[in-house]
């Protein structure tokens, strides 16, 4: 077969909406994905089975620096982690593009404002096909398209926590979401927010834009394919072959332009096994691949009244961002808050194993979940090794008086809305899925080994597409800031580099 004009390594968000915006191009594109499609099973919706006998969680051990092995939530399927997240496909705030001081440091800028990128925003939203609604959050930027679905309807529990919260003069606001509810709950009566998407009701990575690349018949995706490294031409200028195993068989390919799209630690992970001559890797002329791993300082906190029942099914439709940008008194930003997919005793008996289950089915049946979430700033030093076949992660938490502020005054606001019990817990290394910054894009070769467009500065037919390029974490879920960047590369590349 001849070699393809570009290869795209990953299905995740990142890589299959570069594919979508490269299909009808003309150019041969295959995509390699090392998992496989998941299945539908009746694991799918059980609690127990997904929380507690971890059905679902990659059989890989990832080591922190130090030496203690680790088992990571990262999901290796077509459509990869977004096969498990919350759908929640929020916009960064305008002040994120720009440099903002927090308790913990400064959060650098983007290399480009938030006007420019807005219409990236706006296809990706159209694409995702996400459910949400302009007018109730401050914080919310400009939208130059509105969202192209009414939001998801609050469950009575949520509808009467969503007016406690404005009772405080607070501006609780919707969700936006890619689910489309009615679909999600035919297919089980539970919510979708770490639950593995075996049908259509979530709009992740697979079901939304890789569903709409493969109706390009120049388009084809190959799985089973685990990438080992990329080579580097003699003269170092470019990539001229990726090399990889397909259920155990060593493989080749030369395309004419390779889009890394793995995730935020495994681009990071092949970059860094790939044969340079100073044994750094490869787009590390900056020393930078692998380092500002940033992934969101955050806690799970759950609002307990033992005299009120919470009947919500799915819960996840509420955000609030009165603290997005200070904390409330004119001091600096804390984070974000928003609604967690509706928890029960299994959920709880994963973190909390000593406690009997009837209290803990109780505890959830009287709680409303929240989880609370703050910016990670980059830092050189947090960042992502290998150690022959090993991971290593060596990530240093920063910015955590943000998050100590968040969970304080949430705190007293819950209990100032009638919830007598507040529990936080935070979340760990475990959860890596807001993975970010590894491999981050700047205008300075020295500094960043990716410039605006994600094409690497040291080798010109490599992009790097998805978390990795992020220069910050903001303190909101990145995947439509990976979604909206992926659909400026691929008119970029279709522009540029197709019509050279």
């Amino acid at each position: 077969m001849a070699n393809p004009d570009i290869v795209i390594i990953g299905s995740g968000i990142g890589g299959a909406t570069i594919a979508s915006g490269l299909a009808g191009g003309g150019a041969s594109i295959l995509m390699l994905e090392r998992g496989e499609p998941l299945p539908a099973t009746p694991h799918a919706r059980d609690t127990r089975s997904i929380f507690v006998d971890g059905h679902y969680r990659p059989k890989e051990m990832w080591r922190e620096a130090g030496g203690a092995a680790f088992n990571p939530g990262n999901y290796y399927y077509v459509g990869g982690n977004s096969k498990f997240y919350g759908a929640v496909l929020i916009r960064y705030r305008r002040q994120d593009f720009s440099a903002m001081e927090h308790f913990g440091g400064v959060s650098p800028a983007w290399p480009f404002s938030y006007d420019e990128f807005e219409p990236w925003y706006s296809k990706a939203e159209q694409l995702f096909r996400v459910r949400g609604a302009l007018g109730e959050d401050p914080t919310e930027p400009f939208h130059s398209i509105p969202y192209p679905f009414k939001p998801v309807p609050d469950e009575a529990s949520i509808a009467r926590a969503r007016a406690e919260l404005k009772g405080l003069g607070l501006h609780p606001a919707s969700l936006p979401l890619g689910v489309d509810i009615d679909t999600w709950l035919k297919e089980g009566k539970t919510g979708w927010d770490a639950f593995p998407n075996t049908g259509q009701g979530k709009m992740d990575a697979q079901t939304a834009p890789l569903a709409a690349a493969l109706r390009d018949s120049n388009i084809r995706l190959e799985t089973g394919c685990y990438v080992e490294y990329l080579e580097a031409a003699p003269d170092g200028k470019s990539i001229v072959a990726i090399h990889y195993r397909q259920n155990g068989e060593a493989k080749k390919v030369s395309p004419k332009l390779v889009i890394l799209s793995a995730g935020a630690v495994n681009s990071a992970v092949i970059l860094l096994r790939s044969p340079s001559p100073d044994g750094k890797g490869l787009a590390n002329r900056s020393d930078q691949v692998g380092r500002n791993f940033m992934n969101h300082n955050s806690s799970a906190m759950l609002a307990i009244d033992p005299r009120r029942r919470n009947d919500a099914v799915y819960q996840k439709t509420l955000m609030l961002n009165d603290y997005y940008l200070s904390d409330g008194k004119g001091g600096k930003p804390l984070g974000n808050v928003q609604l967690l997919g509706k928890i029960d005793g299994n959920m709880l008996k994963a973190n909390v194993k000593t406690m009997p289950k009837f209290a803990l089915d109780y505890m959830a049946g009287h709680a409303v979940d929240w989880y609370l979430m703050c910016e990670d700033l980059p830092d050189p030093e947090s960042r992502i090794m290998v150690d022959g076949k090993d991971i290593v992660m060596q990530w240093r938490r920063s910015n955590m008086q943000s998050l100590d502020g968040l969970t304080k005054v949430m705190r007293e606001n819950f209990r100032a809305c009638g919830y007598p019990i507040v529990l936080s817990r935070p979340f760990d290394k475990r959860t890596p899925s807001h993975q970010c910054g590894t491999v981050k894009m700047g205008d300075d070769p020295a500094t960043s080994p990716l410039d605006p467009f994600c094409r690497s500065f040291d080798h010109r037919n490599l992009f790097v597409v998805d978390g990795s390029f992020l220069p910050n974490s903001a303190a909101v879920n990145p995947a439509l800031s990976i979604a909206a960047q992926a659909l400026r590369v691929a008119d970029h590349i279709r522009k540029v580099e197709l019509a050279a």
